[in-house]
């Protein structure tokens, strides 16, 4: 056989054994925090560690759903056949000797670490192999990539940047091979993506566009770019995935058969991305997901609720070291990815394609972080194709190699000292799912569970409960939750809680604070007036109880509780919001015989009983000094101060902490059921009553 020949049958493994390397690199760095994990006995549940994502339980939940008839009650679970990880993790339990909750742990570093594939594959498609190897060993593991791809971190996310890179080698290969096997594969992909992802379509939108407009610019005169522009635009049609199969097949055939004349086929291109333009409404749903993270505060029309992209933290403005952190481990980094890129366009023009993935990562300065993980693996191959361009000038043999490799890991070592250090706890501890697993026993799966949206779906896993909000549904309804959880009326929180959970079953699972409060039509009640009536027990018929209804108070919620009070600190009828609530935690102090004194400049003197804050004292209205039996039962003495102070301090001695609130928060639902274990009893029945977890039934 002649070297050649030889050489042509050695390339497709060496290819398979660096995306074979590669892979269980990127595998290798997932188990660090495993390993971590096995150390702590509180993540175990069920002899397994549990995930460290709440939006993996709505996937979970799913899952549940299909193998086990779960949640028939809750609207809001998925099916199998609706996103794709459902339908992969229900496969995947199936088929596997490994149970629900072992699969949704491992299935994010195993299907991410794909990602390797078409980074190797398009570093092949350049001659660039070893670019693609180092390339595909940074981008499996860099900072952005690592943290919502590791394992437990169980999410559609586990697609996010791989499924789109499939995309982009295929599309690539069509323009620079001009080859029907790289298009029909480059179609199936994006018909694919909305199952796997559909929260990155807009990103697939502009790679199509830029595709269509390169071709045109590039290739106007080859028959095949007016073909493939067809394909890739009836790919993108919004249409079902059956549909479109049969489309691009028929498109196909034409193609082949030569049924068609040049004139037709430019033509049939036009209509079809015309249709796809006005009927996926592309631009509009491109500037829809760009502004629905840069629109913050309260919405403009109607009344005026809190919008949650203003607390949520992934929709933050970032600072740039941050967004050059996540996307290539370090500012020099990302510098040398970005001119990197340039070089590879200026060199291999048909890389315009990425641009989009550039482009969003870029956007997280003002969108929020979780857009830098459609940079990560396209800067990962302009950083080391920097690399490769640098040790270039060196003579090719062992010695380039060497310093492409030592370049490389030069780059690599922020990310791996990033996963090292990145020790994030599963979402609930073992003694919190062992209420919620007691509370599974209570009641049925029709009954409701009123807490914040943070913990909506891991209740909807472990208790089989259904909540009003959860992770993926926090509207308006924010406001009537909050309002519960803030107000100083325990009857209206009763009240509300009821009223909330029925109107929500009855009106076909609508939004309740809308329904309740007539939001958008002519003759809506005012809800100021409303909830008044509620609180001060003015007669109002309540619905007729069909289920049960818990409320859920964590201690974890002490953290959030500002956050979550602001939802229904303002007046919907204007936007204005009300005086500033005061909900400070202070976990640090150090005590002596004459003061307690906090962090950030605050100190107890305990002879005069005056708070400092910084410069300025004030008297306190009362100190109260809070504790649990062994039943978790509370054990509090108060001491009444001064009755026109504002300001209220509260040590909760089993967990070694303060709590300093004004009278507002102190009256508020949660810290006189959870902080202070206050409740009224023709109102609420404690249910669970653990240091982690309070759990209440509802009694009207």
């Amino acid at each position: 056989m002649r070297e050649t020949e030889r050489m042509k049958w050695r390339e497709p493994g060496r290819i398979v054994l660096l995306i074979a390397l590669a892979y269980i690199f990127s595998l290798a760095m997932r188990m660090i925090w495993i390993a971590w994990a096995g150390e702590h006995p509180d993540f175990f549940w069920n002899g397994q560690i549990m995930i460290n994502t709440n939006d993996g339980y709505f996937f979970a939940s799913g899952a549940q759903k299909e193998l086990f008839g779960m949640h028939m009650e809750n609207p809001r679970v998925p099916g199998m056949w609706d996103y794709g990880v459902v339908f992969f993790t229900t496969l995947a339990a199936r088929l596997l000797p490994f149970s629900l909750d072992t699969v949704i742990l491992y299935m994010p570093a195993f299907v991410s670490s794909l990602v390797v594939i078409p980074i190797v594959l398009i570093g092949r498609l350049y001659n660039m192999v070893s670019v693609g190897f180092f390339a595909a060993l940074l981008g499996s593991i860099a900072w952005s990539y690592y943290n919502r791809t590791m394992a437990g971190y169980y999410d559609t996310d586990m697609f996010s940047a791989m499924a789109p890179m499939f995309i982009l080698y295929f599309l690539m290969g069509a323009m620079e091979r001009e080859n029907f096997t790289y298009l029909l594969w480059a179609a199936l992909s994006i018909i694919v993506y909305p199952f796997l992802y559909d929260q990155g379509l807009s990103i697939v939108y502009a790679m199509g566009l830029i595709y269509m407009v390169y071709m045109v610019v590039f290739h106007r005169n080859d028959r095949f770019t007016y073909r493939s522009i067809a394909i890739v635009a009836v790919s993108l049609f919004p249409f079902s995935f059956v549909v479109k199969i049969v489309l691009v097949a028929t498109l196909y055939t034409l193609w082949k058969m030569e049924v068609l004349t040049e004139k037709q086929e430019k033509m049939t291109a036009l209509a079809a991305v015309l249709f796809f333009l006005v009927a996926g409404n592309v631009f509009g749903l491109i500037w829809a997901k760009l502004t629905g993270y840069l629109v913050r505060g309260t919405e403009n029309e109607g009344l005026h609720f809190f919008q949650v992209n203003a607390t949520v933290r992934e929709a933050g403005q970032i600072p740039f070291d941050l967004m050059a952190k996540r996307i290539s481990g370090s500012v020099p980094g990302l510098f040398a990815a970005l001119v990197g890129y340039i070089l590879l366009v200026l060199r291999h023009r048909s890389f315009i394609l990425a641009l989009p993935l550039i482009g969003i990562g870029i956007f997280s300065l003002w969108g929020g972080l979780r857009f830098t993980v459609y940079a990560v693996p396209v800067a990962a191959i302009g950083l080391v194709y920097l690399a490769y361009r640098v040790s270039s000038f060196l003579k090719e043999g062992p010695l380039r190699h060497a310093a492409l490799g030592t370049l490389t890991l030069a780059a690599l070592i922020p990310n791996i000292d990033h996963i090292v250090e990145y020790k994030v706890p599963t979402v609930f501890n073992a003694r919190e799912v062992t209420v919620l697993d007691r509370l599974k026993k209570e009641g049925s799966e029709k009954d409701y569970v009123v807490t914040w949206w943070d913990y909506g779906y891991p209740i909807w896993y472990y208790a089989d409960k259904n909540t009003l909000i959860d992770g993926g549904k926090h509207n308006h309804d924010n406001f009537i939750v909050s309002e519960i959880l803030t107000t100083d009326s325990q009857l209206e929180a009763a009240r509300l809680s009821r009223i909330a959970v029925e109107t929500y079953v009855s009106s076909g699972y609508g939004i309740v604070a809308d329904t309740l409060f007539g939001n958008g039509k002519p003759d809506r009640v005012d809800p100021s007036r409303y909830l008044e009536r509620l609180r001060n027990g003015e007669k109002i018929a309540l619905p007729a109880k069909t289920r049960e209804v818990y409320l859920y108070l964590p201690f974890r919620m002490i953290d959030i509780f500002p956050t979550v009070a602001v939802f229904s600190n303002l007046d919907l009828e204007t936007g204005e919001r009300y005086r500033r609530n005061v909900f400070f935690k202070m976990a640090e102090f150090r005590d002596s015989p004459e003061e307690i004194r906090f962090a950030g400049n605050v100190r107890l003197d305990k002879r005069s009983g005056l708070l400092y804050l910084g410069g300025r004292k004030t008297a306190l209205r009362r100190f109260v000094v809070t504790g649990l039996d062994r039943d978790g039962h509370n054990l509090t003495q108060s001491r009444e101060m001064d009755p026109n102070a504002t300001l209220s301090l509260i040590f909760m001695k089993s967990y070694n902490m303060f709590l300093l609130v004004d009278e507002k928060m102190y009256r508020s639902l949660y810290v006189q059921l959870f902080v202070l274990g206050r409740y009224d009893p023709d109102l609420f029945e404690p249910v669970e009553s653990d240091p982690w977890v309070r759990v209440y039934r509802l009694k009207i």
